[in-house]
């Protein structure tokens, strides 16, 4: 509700939006190292300092006035499409969209809230779970989720991106795993500042996805022991590099789990020509 009164979106900002737990802290990571890598090298990288959701502003969280840093034409947002800022879509700027498959999100959503829930709650994290994920499933499979169930936050954006394609880029986690320079060449070309041929010979693209891979993102101090404090709230940093594997949802669910949701998708994406068919390799 304050963006919505506050926020005035100017038509060169890009928003990174996407469902919790998709891929969005590698996103941020990515787009600040490619929108900025004329301004900073790998060693003077606010991502150095920073963890990644310092470095771009959460809209829904009204940081865009306060956020560390250089000021850049990137914020970030959890927000369905239908709830953005009108100004968002009037202004004509651009939208970089990640969604996962739900199998993993439901997972990976679910460690991160068991692990937030229980530092803040002064719980020790060895203590057993807050809420059995068993229990936290039906939610997830009835819609009962943060930002609106999971089928239509995707839906919103796989549709403004049909209508809207050269305002709106829609990326899958899994994409951006096993095609990784293509993406990154991708955004950098969306963003209106593509990679140089010079660039592309001293091997800029490869220096940022390896600076922004997990390994190494995750080893500066402040994400290792860092604290992102949010009102009365915090969120221990590592909390935000557990895995990052696609098809760990495997060793937390059953196969017969993992089958309800895939139907659940297949329901709920009918007919939109999006779907999260993952090979079993993966």
């Amino acid at each position: 509700m304050h963006a919505r009164d506050h926020f005035q979106a100017q038509p060169s900002d890009i928003f990174l939006c996407s469902p919790l737990k998709t891929g969005c802290t590698w996103l941020k990571a990515l787009s600040f190292s490619i929108a900025t890598r004329t301004q900073f090298d790998n060693s003077t990288s606010p991502l150095q300092k920073w963890v990644p959701h310092d470095c771009i502003p959460f809209l829904e969280h009204g940081e865009y006035s306060t956020a560390p840093g250089p000021r850049i034409p990137l914020f970030a947002t959890h927000l369905q499409y239908t709830c953005l800022p009108k100004s968002i879509i009037d202004s004509g700027c651009k939208i970089v969209y990640i969604c996962r498959d739900p199998k993993d999100t439901f997972v990976s959503m679910w460690h991160f809230f068991q692990r937030i829930t229980k530092c803040n709650s002064k719980q020790e994290l060895g203590e057993g779970d807050l809420i059995p994920i068993e229990v936290a499933f039906e939610f997830f499979c009835k819609g009962m989720s943060y930002y609106g169930p999971y089928w239509e936050h995707v839906l919103g954006y796989w549709k403004a991106s049909l209508e809207r394609p050269d305002k709106i880029l829609f990326l899958k986690y899994e994409d951006m795993k096993r095609n990784t320079e293509v993406c990154v060449m991708k955004l950098a070309e969306f963003f209106g500042c593509p990679f140089s041929l010079e660039e592309e010979r001293e091997g800029t693209v490869q220096k940022i996805i390896e600076s922004c891979s997990f390994e190494i993102l995750s080893n500066p101090e402040v994400n290792k022991m860092g604290k992102l404090v949010r009102k009365n709230r915090f969120v221990e940093n590592n909390a935000y590099f557990r895995k990052g594997k696609v098809g760990d949802w495997r060793n937390y669910l059953t196969a017969e789990m993992g089958m309800r949701l895939d139907d659940i998708m297949e329901e709920k994406l009918s007919g939109s020509g999006l779907t999260f068919h993952i090979s079993p390799q993966e």
